[in-house]
């Protein structure tokens, strides 16, 4: 068997910012990512960040709330997102916000 990448260009990035009186706040990623299984794209919501005084206001559920809509605005099938099992607040938070509990993430860190 021969495995081949191929390289494609389809995917992007939207860096998504809460600002006020030009100072940043917050800020979340959301991926546009596409795959050969749907003709749709999936979102992929990373970087979630509130700065530490500016936490428990309605920040972070803005910029979530706008990440979501994007993903719909672009036609995104789903939308997905991570969180560290002992981030047990923020897994409330995200199902307040409408997500659910689908599965696991599996990663490897390349450190150098």
């Amino acid at each position: 068997m021969d495995i081949k990448l191929s390289k494609e260009n389809k995917s992007y990035a939207i860096k998504i910012k809460a600002e006020e009186n030009g100072a940043m706040l917050g800020s979340a990623y959301l991926y546009i990512m596409y795959n050969d299984l749907h003709e749709e794209p999936f979102g992929f919501l990373e970087n979630v960040f509130v700065k530490e005084g500016n936490r428990g206001k309605g920040t972070g559920t803005k910029l979530v709330e706008a990440a979501i809509a994007e993903a719909k605005e672009k036609n995104c099938y789903k939308l997905i997102c991570t969180s560290r099992y002992k981030n047990f607040e923020a897994h409330v938070w995200y199902e307040k916000l409408g997500f659910k509990d689908h599965g696991k993430e599996f990663r490897i860190d390349f450190n150098k």
